[in-house]
């Protein structure tokens, strides 16, 4: 069995573990979130059109997606969580300061498909260890905590670019000064590793899951509604390129554009993340709700309604990454948390690519049809979450401890 730590109570333990990774993930999102504030403007500069942009993009996604199936069931097998964060996050840390040498768009398309390939490996490991101290602590709360604090490193990154780009002009003098907050996120998490040896500890026994490998029938039907949203969630790629296409920002505001994304979607992961543990699963719906709104507006040719569509942007993207992973973990038994979340992202991401492309295509012809398509995806998912949330209810298979879980 795993050793307890002895630092205190298990629920101040537990906090401060969250917390160091949610440093080490600052220092990453402030790493790969500020490239990608500037991967569709930098593609179009390398000949890159609408199409090539978000099929890039989408095909770097899907990537990082899919392969989470495989590290995830690998990671549940050997339970070596460690070494896969490690492994993944220096591979997905040094390929976004090598964007600064690609000197074509397939060069950068490929390096965008490598660093979401580091991502992919070491995601599904980071969510099981993190996962373990939910029950402590309350689910909503850790991946709340968790995401807000990658997210605020997501706001710093496109500001530190955009500071770049308005004092050099150059895209490469950004991607190369990105390699100071890759280099801060490994000493964080190596020093993580010292302090936190088996996560595990965290976990409270009796789970009536424990012992189970099966996903069930409503994690299946969960799997489905995250891909209707991935489908539909265009990726900023597409935004900052309308938004340099159309001239309605300039080019170093495109940055900030992202940045505003970063900082409503660190806030309301913070907001998500408490009141799901009050007030259950009709968080997820709301939130799923509201950030389906972001295209109309993203889309526009107004700067104006462009920063409101990015901030409503920014809230869906903070639900996925905090309420969607909260609720998906009360779905998995503990023994197959790394392969379930794995495999989520895994179809996560191939609705993601399949969108991408859909919406790609669509932009070229008709701006209204691609954003009807990108909100229609996102509404459609709302019954499917109320499908298996009725689901889990009438399923002895997934019974699980109350969301709400207060502090020892």
């Amino acid at each position: 069995m795993a050793k307890r730590f002895n630092l205190g109570s298990l629920a101040s333990s537990a906090i401060a573990f969250v917390v160091m990774i949610g440093i080490a993930d600052f220092f990453a999102d402030a790493t790969y979130e500020g490239a990608r504030s500037i991967t569709g403007p930098f593609l179009g500069t390398l000949g890159a059109s609408a199409t090539i942009v978000a099929a890039t993009t989408g095909f770097g996604e899907m990537v990082g997606y899919l392969l989470r199936s495989v590290s995830g069931v690998w990671a549940n097998n050997t339970q070596r969580y460690w070494l896969f964060a490690l492994v993944g996050y220096s591979i997905n840390m040094l390929a976004v300061p090598a964007l600064a040498l690609a000197d074509n768009w397939a060069a950068a398309a490929a390096l965008i498909a490598i660093e979401r390939a580091g991502r992919a490996l070491r995601k599904p490991a980071v969510e099981t260890m993190m996962s373990f101290t939910a029950e402590t602590i309350g689910r909503g709360w850790v991946f709340g905590l968790h995401t807000a604090l990658d997210q605020a490193g997501a706001t710093l990154g496109p500001l530190l670019v955009s500071l770049v780009i308005y004092l050099r002009g150059d895209y490469r003098s950004s991607f190369a000064t990105l390699l100071i907050s890759a280099v801060l996120c490994l000493v964080t998490l190596t020093l993580s590793r010292l302090l936190y040896p088996s996560p595990q500890a965290f976990a409270r026994t009796g789970d009536s899951q424990e012992h189970t490998k099966k996903l069930s029938k409503p994690y299946w039907i969960y799997v489905a509604a995250g891909a209707l949203v991935a489908a539909g969630f265009a990726d900023f790629a597409l935004i900052s390129f309308h938004c340099q296409r159309r001239s309605i920002l300039s080019e170093s505001s495109v940055p900030l554009l992202y940045a505003v994304a970063m900082g409503m979607g660190a806030i309301a992961s913070l907001v998500y993340g408490k009141c799901l543990d009050k007030l259950g699963f009709s968080v997820v719906l709301f939130a799923v709700l509201l950030g389906a709104l972001f295209a109309p507006l993203a889309f526009s040719n107004s700067a104006w309604l462009a920063v409101l569509g990015s901030a409503l942007w920014g809230l869906g993207k903070g639900a996925q990454d905090s309420v969607l992973k909260a609720e998906l973990s009360r779905l998995l038994p503990m023994t197959s948390r790394s392969s379930g979340f794995g495999i989520y992202s895994s179809i996560f991401g191939v609705g993601w690519f399949a969108g991408s492309l859909i919406m790609g295509w669509l932009y070229e012809f008709s701006i209204a049809a691609m954003v009807a398509f990108s909100v229609l995806a996102q509404l459609l998912a709302l019954p499917v979450f109320v499908l298996a949330e009725r689901a889990s209810h009438n399923s002895k298979a997934t019974a699980s401890p109350p969301a709400t879980h207060p502090f020892d």
